[in-house]
């Protein structure tokens, strides 16, 4: 989802301290929205949050039609996220290994393999276990997309092609909802995942013909996993890295909560139609969008822990709020409305501050601890829609719960493992 835009930006910036002037390939010139392998890349990053926004709308008509419980389409969501959090783990490894264009055509046939699945699942059971295998997929186009742009780019022109790639992106988490719930009215909610494996396709065709290979992996050496393994063990035990993490990643759990939620809230109990629910879905994404472009004009004159400190405030707060409104029986569908749209905006400060400050620290294994923080809060994502699947009891009370759960966790976890170890 929309969550996914701070990973890429996060990940870019990590690129762009690593990226040797040497290796710069693109004259200053040739960045421009009509670059074709620019273009390229941002689809290909898209791909992972329209797999996630698109068929959002279908949630109710999956469960009629699989014969599931009502809030049994969460767990689909869930799957995804683990192959997701796993997925990461193992592409930007890879990728140096072997080169960018090979892990990447093997993700992408993966990805249209398991979307084929999902339209042809009977349960689900088939649909979980085929949606995890399109996220083990679908994770190439973010993670191996981000390499080719430290491998063609200097530092100048990768926050130039930043730039380009959120706005490229940025198109999915708005227009999915929207597509989705248009198919799933004219059509079928396997329609979806047909209409993803033709995308799939598109993505795999111009990759081979278009991409050209970025990275020369000849003379690298062989990996290594137990260097790897304890790499992450180290990052593990360091507090900062930890705390901003769980802070970043807390507040993003929540937001999914809501991702997980919010077609049975919205559609069900609230009977908003299904192609309306994309209206509410590209609102709050726009709202993530246009936040993490005045968080980065306040970076100008404003540290990112400073920002981060002051905007951790706003999901505990609107949490507390929520969940307060939907214990009492007073929340309305205006509240609703206006809280998520603060919660979810309230990540486009978030996410960058929080990834910025993690990575800071960590110049020399930016790669690794990018990697592992991508995974350690796609599992916090997972834990919530299971959660909120958990807790189903045909009100808003589960979502709101854990939205509240996550922001409050979010500012606790910044406030006891960074704030207190910060020198009096």
């Amino acid at each position: 989802m929309s969550a996914l835009l701070s990973q890429v930006e996060e990940q870019v910036e990590t690129a762009m301290s690593n990226a040797p002037h040497s290796q710069a390939k693109e004259k200053s010139s040739e960045l421009s929205l009509l670059s074709g392998w620019l273009l390229l890349l941002g689809a290909l990053t898209g791909l992972a949050p329209l797999s996630i926004d698109m068929y959002l709308p279908g949630f109710p008509a999956i469960e009629r039609s699989l014969l599931g419980k009502p809030g049994s389409a969460e767990l689909t969501l869930a799957s995804y996220f683990i192959g997701m959090a796993l997925g990461q783990l193992f592409y930007g490894p890879l990728s140096d290994r072997f080169g960018r264009r090979q892990p990447l055509m093997i993700g992408l046939a993966i990805y249209i393999v398991a979307s084929l699945g999902c339209a042809m699942a009977g349960s689900i059971p088939e649909l979980v276990l085929w949606r995890f295998l399109q996220a083990l997929g679908g994770c190439a186009g973010v993670v191996v997309t981000l390499a080719v742009v430290r491998d063609r780019c200097s530092a100048n022109d990768a926050a130039r092609a930043l730039s380009m790639l959120i706005l490229i992106m940025g198109i999915a988490p708005i227009l999915a909802p929207l597509i989705g719930g248009w198919i799933v009215t004219l059509f079928d909610w396997r329609a979806l995942f047909i209409t993803l494996a033709l995308v799939g396709s598109l993505g795999l065709a111009a990759t081979y013909f278009w991409l050209e290979e970025t990275h020369d992996s000849r003379h690298q050496p062989a990996l290594v996993f137990s260097q790897v393994l304890l790499n992450y063990g180290r990052l593990l035990v360091d507090r900062k890295f930890i705390g901003y993490t769980l802070s970043g990643g807390l507040a993003r759990a929540g937001m999914f909560a809501y991702i997980a939620g919010s077609p049975f809230v919205f559609i069900e109990y609230y009977q908003i139609p299904a192609h309306h629910y994309g209206w509410i879905f590209g609102c709050n994404a726009a709202g993530l969008i246009i936040f993490s472009q005045i968080n980065a004009w306040r970076l100008k004159k404003h540290d990112v822990t400073v920002l981060l400190c002051r905007a951790l405030w706003l999901p505990a707060t609107i949490g507390l709020i929520l969940l307060a409104g939907s214990l009492t029986g007073h929340i309305s569908l205006p509240l609703l409305l206006v809280g998520i749209f603060c919660f979810v905006a309230s990540i486009g400060y978030i996410g960058p501050n929080s990834s910025a400050a993690t990575l800071a620290t960590h110049g020399q294994q930016a790669g690794t601890a990018s990697a592992l923080m991508g995974s350690l809060q796609f599992c916090l994502a997972t834990l919530s829609g299971f959660f909120v699947n958990l807790l189903h009891d045909g009100t808003t009370f589960p979502m709101v719960m854990v939205m509240a759960i996550c922001g409050i966790g979010a500012w606790l976890a910044h406030r006891l493992l960074i704030l207190r170890s910060l020198p009096k």
